[in-house]
């Protein structure tokens, strides 16, 4: 330390006091640094001391107590259609709309009623014609079975089997019991409106286009979360990256550090030169700390894509991209990429799905114009048995005869009355055409108004989307070729970047150079490295947001 005032000294003698004095100060802090560098613990794997970095690194029990999971980017997609919440949400929407789906077809199912009734009736007797009696007692039981359905066509049938047992005190009844069957059948179709299609055909129609629509939303959460995923992952691979280059920077500037203490020491150098060295190394371990912390913001980004949050150590796990962000100059045909979007990317899908529904629209109010012509028939065939009594004359009766005592004269069961109802012993049968105009202006005419409205308007928005898609994907190319270049240009800068540090090292060594321009160098170098390393995964990332851009609205990508 005194030869070093010395040396000062001896350089400095032009100085005034006041000036040698600041000096003295200086080299009094220099030396009060180096012991305290020299204090410190040596790296084992370095022979330097840590870093302040490092040293927040080495912090006993930290090393491996979280978890690593090495992921390709390949196996982190396929981790993000298994496990994304996003996706697991939209999921669920077609299998909502396979519900609707059937919900509109079930009015087309058939519907099948039974039915009982037990009625029992009693009247005063108000006429001479009653034999006597005061009261008339009648008695019914009745069971009725029916089915009916709207068809897929439009048409409609009622078919109906119903069966009486009636008894009753009145004279002049020729069965008691009596049995009654009746097959009863009735069919409507519609000629012209509801013809084609109908209400119900009409919602069946929308619930299927809302299905495929419920398709072409998943396609494009996949197509966006498989984009996000990638992005994310070079993006933690870049932070990795970035990591590196600046523990590499870290390391210059601490070789800089320990080589300027050597020729404090030798008396070749100033001690005021290793305060600038000494800041250099607090910059760069800000630098370290910074990079750290962004993998870390980077991991969080890339686990909320790909993990399930139920799964253990979800927040804990240390994710360990396998794949480096490659640059590979790839050739674009933004043509064909255009094209390949007009078919198939999601946002016009839905247009083209929103005027299929207004089509469907359009086909059912221009339907509901026609006049409402339906052609029924109705068909019914009855059946009658039971205990059959012989004939009363009425004329005795009301002169005051005595009531003659009725006999059986046939007793016809169940079978055989069923059998008389499907036989058609006693048909009727009716057809008949009804014929419906409207009068003034229906509703069907404002609603096939608005709906053609929106219709041409929805082809206006469609024509300008499929234009606003060849401009977004034009976009996209051009970010691609510019990334391209400008990983060239960065790798050349990084390159020069590096001779110019080995150039002035070299210069500083010979006495003709200043630790000032190397700081400035490794300064220079480590931005080269840093913007080599975002250009390379900015054109990495066009390219993912290329093959995006075809699937996927381009807003959904920034």
């Amino acid at each position: 330390m005194l030869q070093t005032i010395h040396n000062v000294s001896h350089r400095g003698s032009f100085l005034t006091m006041p000036a040698l004095r600041s000096r003295l100060q200086t080299a009094a802090i220099v030396a009060a640094s180096a012991a305290t560098l020299v204090s410190s613990p040596v790296s084992a794997q370095t022979g330097r001391p840590p870093s302040l970095a490092e040293a927040r690194l080495q912090v006993p029990g930290a090393a491996g107590a979280e978890p690593v999971r090495r992921v390709s980017i390949d196996e982190a997609v396929r981790l993000a259609l298994e496990a994304n919440l996003g996706i697991r949400i939209q999921r669920i929407d077609p299998q909502i709309q396979d519900v609707n789906v059937a919900l509109a077809r079930s009015f087309w199912s058939p519907s099948f009623s039974t039915s009982f009734s037990r009625n029992g009736q009693s009247q005063r007797s108000t006429s001479a014609l009653s034999g006597g009696a005061t009261s008339v007692d009648n008695g019914t039981f009745a069971t009725g079975i029916g089915v009916n359905q709207v068809l897929p066509w439009g048409g409609n049938y009622v078919a109906n089997w119903n069966n009486q047992r009636v008894t009753t005190t009145n004279l002049f009844s020729n069965f008691s019991p009596q049995l009654l069957s009746t097959v009863s059948f009735n069919f409507t179709q519609p000629l012209l409106r509801n013809f084609k299609i109908d209400q119900i055909r009409e919602q069946v129609q929308l619930s299927v286009k809302a299905r495929d629509l419920s398709d072409i939303q998943l396609r494009t959460v996949i197509a966006q979360t498989t984009r996000n995923v990638r992005n994310a992952y070079w993006d933690l691979a870049t932070a990795r990256n970035n990591l590196t280059a600046q523990r590499q920077s870290l390391e210059l500037a601490q070789r800089s550090l320990k080589d300027n203490q050597r020729r404090v020491e030798v008396g070749t150098m100033a001690p005021i030169d290793i305060i600038q060295a000494q800041a250099e190394v607090a910059i760069n371990e800000q630098q370290v700390i910074v990079a750290e912390a962004a993998i870390k913001s980077a991991e969080d980004r890339l686990r909320a894509l790909i993990f399930d949050p139920d799964t253990p150590n979800f927040w804990s796990t240390t994710i360990e991209p396998t794949d480096a962000p490659p640059f590979q100059e790839q050739a674009i045909d933004v043509d064909a990429a255009v094209r390949n979007a007009l078919d198939k990317r999601g946002d016009i899908l839905q247009a083209k799905n929103g005027l299929e529904q207004n089509d469907v629209s359009i086909r059912f109010f221009r339907n509901q114009l026609l006049p409402d012509v339906n052609a029924s028939m109705d068909y019914r065939s009855t059946g009658i048995g039971g205990v059959q009594l012989s004939a009363v004359d009425p004329f005795a009766i009301a002169t005051g005869g005595a009531v003659p005592v009725r006999t059986i004269v046939a007793d016809r069961g169940f079978g055989s009355t069923l059998s008389e109802a499907l036989q058609s012993a006693y048909p009727n049968w009716t057809f008949a055409v009804t014929i419906g105009y409207p009068l003034g202006t229906s509703p069907a005419h404002a609603n096939l108004a608005r709906a053609r409205l929106q219709y041409g308007q929805a082809e206006v928005q469609l024509k300008n989307l499929q234009l606003q898609v060849a401009s977004q994907i034009r976009e996209v190319g051009r970010q691609v070729q510019t990334n391209q270049q400008r990983v060239r240009s960065a790798r050349a800068s990084r390159e020069l970047q590096e001779k110019k540090l080995e150039a002035e090292e070299k210069k500083q060594a010979a006495g003709m150079s200043t630790s000032f321009f190397v700081f400035q160098a490794q300064r220079d170098l480590a931005q080269a490295r840093t913007q080599e390393i975002q250009a390379i995964s900015d054109y990495n990332k066009s390219l993912v947001d290329f093959d995006a851009v075809q699937e996927v609205p381009l807003q959904t990508l920034r």
